[in-house]
């Protein structure tokens, strides 16, 4: 099914992990709605672009102790210049539960925070069920969700195409898309 709503995907990803899910959610989504989504990396393109489109995905991974990943880093005051009145918004966020159990997707939970007062319509919040960690910043206040797509290539590898194919999905059908 076509409609008339541009989408886009902006990531940063420093070992390409988070490249890659980028383009399997573009691969994915491009299925489901018949029509082309334009896919970013923020070390190329400015985070201005995202306000083109009247859907956008954003991606980022969570490095050490809750830490940024170094293209956001250097993009991150950009942020607050945006606005995404009128737009729907989604996130998806990479991780270690294992190695870093006590920031895992604190990176996620950032971007969700800066993103969340600028006016957009943020979809695509996903279970926590499924996961073992012990904190993060990236899980809704009531603790049964995270604030987008969580995805763990580095322990839970197999559950990626699943993960990313239902969330797909469920954002289709919250952008009323599909």
């Amino acid at each position: 099914m076509s409609n008339n709503k541009r989408m886009a995907i902006f990531y940063g990803s420093t070992t390409c992990y988070t490249e890659m899910a980028g383009e399997k959610i573009q691969a994915q989504l491009q299925a489901i709605t018949n029509q082309a989504i334009d896919l970013f990396d923020i070390k190329d393109t400015p985070l201005s672009r995202s306000q083109d489109y009247d859907i956008v995905i954003f991606g980022i991974s969570t490095w050490d102790f809750g830490e940024l990943q170094e293209d956001w880093e250097s993009t991150w005051d950009d942020i607050s210049s945006l606005n995404f009145s009128g737009k729907i918004l989604a996130l998806f966020g990479l991780g270690d539960q294992l190695g870093y159990a006590d920031w895992f997707q604190d990176a996620l939970g950032m971007l969700h925070d800066e993103l969340i007062v600028l006016g957009g319509d943020i979809v695509g919040y996903w279970p926590v069920a499924g996961y073992e960690f012990v904190a993060s910043k990236g899980v809704t206040e009531d603790g049964e969700y995270f604030v987008g797509l969580s995805l763990d290539d580095e322990n839970q590898f197999d559950m990626s195409e699943e993960r990313i194919a239902s969330w797909c999905k469920q954002i289709a059908a919250e952008c009323e898309i599909a």
